[in-house]
């Protein structure tokens, strides 16, 4: 292909809506065009990326046994009416794009698609002779993202793999688990990324087990935990660790304090000389439930604790079997609303009585309460008093009525002992989510009623999959993990091209021969292959080159008439001046090893 013809436009100046370099270079070189929120065109460099990243995840599902199919963007409400989810993905802050045909008929543009795929297997997966079978597609995802960012990396249209895969029994779906696992782990090492498999949540999409593949970058959105010793990765939504030890209270009895304007743990520290570790904080929280349910909580942390709002969700969702939508702290104006008084904020202890809640517009006038297990360990501690300006002194859970459900409520932190081994530590880093895998079980085959029949003729729901790639993530997720000050350097193996040969002055007739002498060359090689035609400055063709990362570039210069070269590897700005005939022999030993 030659550059007159590629229809090239680079930018020299950053563009103001790109926050991260991914995002920058993308557009600076000419990869992608904004047309609206979250949405981008892929121009013709761009695509051909995702061609490459395509045809490698293809290669591997195929060799892992799952067969491709296309299944429809358009899904039918009923369906997700079915498995409990049309509420949640389209209610308030909901993510799916949803609308009514001319006849009144609701329909959802897919975010995802396990009611799709888990209804077409039980029409036509029957017996347990069929199966285990996988699935796979390479499709246009649409999710409404409240706050589009990032370029590719959080978009309102996005390319995706998913595939799922459906057993007859669990040890079997185990079993496609780890070839899955296996297959994603060679798709990034071969487009040349480093990813780090981490356990992760599983979140909207449920099931018992799942592991993130996460693309280290300073960039990420995701905060991960990896020990020292490498034996255990995982996002912090789902991390566990050691806390720290705190100092224990000398027992005494429990005593009143008058503590006007402490309404923090650093203030209460500051003004009686205690520590954080033994002060209980007590966060009061809404959940908001898929039947419609308001259900106000109670959370109990050891005062130098975080929550972790996703194992909260997590544990409400289990214990009142059913999703909750939203958790969110109760506001003042919340309490006015529902005509709730008497909750003195910053004074709240664990055992605040259910009858403040009495007056309660639409709430449940009782609360759920959970206590992180650090909280639940502490035998004697500080607390709100549940009156304004005082808290207790020398608690403990017998005098409050005992200790309430416990749970791992708690924030992971780096620095915190593993509890694989206590002698590791986690140490922090960002990663880029391009890749996840779930072991649904049978939760989507039990909703929509879709069984097959097991070898003693019973009907029974399948056991499930599912494996997603974000094609169009990993594409910029590349970028950020590969680019310097001067540009791209995309891997080799997912390059929109494999060389540049750069012709420095088009108007010098030599240098002009030479170039299409071995742009032709390269051609019948099989590399695939740009030629800068373009009437341009050299120093121009030069950044534009840089910019656009293409992994090698022969360049056309004053010795031309010698038959002599500069031959460039992009990724480590190597250059070597050599003979055009041993310059192409080099490149072709390099990307046809």
């Amino acid at each position: 292909m030659r550059v007159s013809r590629l229809m090239l436009v680079t930018l020299r100046d950053v563009p103001a809506e790109a926050e991260i370099k991914s995002h920058q270079l993308l557009l600076r070189g000419g990869f992608i065009r904004r047309v609206g929120s979250g949405i981008y065109a892929y121009l013709p460099m761009m695509w051909k990326v995702l061609q490459r990243i395509t045809t490698i995840i293809r290669e591997e599902m195929n060799r892992a046994g799952a067969l491709e199919t296309l299944l429809p963007q358009l899904h039918p409400s009923e369906l997700w009416q079915r498995s409990g989810r049309w509420q949640g993905y389209t209610a308030g802050e909901g993510i799916m794009f949803h609308l009514e045909d001319r006849q009144g008929r609701e329909l959802g543009l897919g975010p995802t698609h396990e009611e799709v795929i888990t209804s077409l297997a039980g029409e036509l997966l029957r017996s347990y002779r069929q199966l285990p079978v996988n699935l796979y597609q390479v499709q246009t995802k649409f999710r409404d993202e409240i706050r589009p960012r990032f370029g590719l990396m959080r978009g309102r249209e996005f390319i995706m793999k998913d595939a799922y895969s459906f057993h007859a029994d669990e040890a079997d779906l185990q079993a496609t688990y780890a070839v899955m696992d296996r297959a994603y782990k060679r798709i990034f090492e071969r487009c040349g990324l480093k990813a780090v498999p981490v356990d992760a949540d599983s979140g909207a999409i449920g099931g018992a087990a799942s592991q993130e593949f996460m693309v280290t970058a300073e960039a990420g959105e995701d905060l991960l935990l990896i020990s020292d010793d490498g034996a255990y990765a995982a996002n912090q939504e789902k991390a566990v660790s050691l806390p720290d030890e705190v100092t224990p209270l000398s027992p005494a009895s429990l005593s009143c304090l008058e503590t006007p304007g402490q309404t923090s743990i650093d203030s209460l520290c500051s003004a009686q000389g205690w520590q954080p570790g033994q002060l209980l904080k007590v966060l009061l929280l809404l959940a908001v439930l898929e039947d419609g349910q308001q259900q106000p909580v109670l959370v109990s942390l050891r005062g130098d604790q975080d929550l972790n709002e996703v194992k909260l969700v997590n544990a409400l969702s289990r214990h009142l079997e059913q999703g909750v939508l939203d958790c969110r702290p109760i506001t003042a104006d919340d309490l006015q609303r529902q005509g709730v008084t008497g909750i003195p904020f910053g004074y709240i202890g664990p055992d605040l009585a259910d009858a403040v809640l009495s007056a309660a517009s639409s709430w449940t006038k009782t609360f759920l309460r959970l206590t992180d297990t650090t909280a639940a360990a502490l035998d004697q501690f500080h607390c709100g008093a549940n009156v304004m300006d005082q808290h207790r002194s020398h608690c403990s859970w017998n005098e409050l009525g005992g200790v309430p459900e416990d749970k791992d409520l708690r924030k992971a932190r780096a620095g915190e002992r593993c509890v694989h081994n206590p002698d590791a530590r986690l140490q922090e880093k960002r990663g880029i989510e391009v890749g996840h895998i779930f072991q649904l079980g049978r939760k989507y085959s039990q909703a929509l009623d879709s069984c097959f029949t097991n070898e003693n003729g019973r009907d029974e729901p399948f056991w499930m999959g599912c494996y997603g790639i974000g094609v169009s993530r990993l594409a910029q997720a590349a970028v950020e993990q590969h680019h310097d000050d001067a540009g791209i350097r995309w891997p080799a193996a997912i390059a929109p091209y494999e060389a540049i040969v750069v012709i420095a002055n088009i108007q010098d007739q030599g240098q002009t021969d030479l170039g299409e002498s071995v742009y032709t060359t390269l051609q019948q090689a099989g590399i695939d292959v740009l030629l800068d035609d373009r009437k341009e400055r050299a120093g121009v063709k030069f950044k534009d080159a840089d910019l656009i990362g293409i992994p090698w570039r022969v360049v056309i210069g004053r010795e031309a008439a010698e038959g002599s070269v500069e031959l460039v590897q992009r990724s480590n700005r190597e250059m070597r001046k050599l003979p055009h005939g041993e310059a192409i022999d080099e490149l072709i030993k390099a990307l046809r090893p």
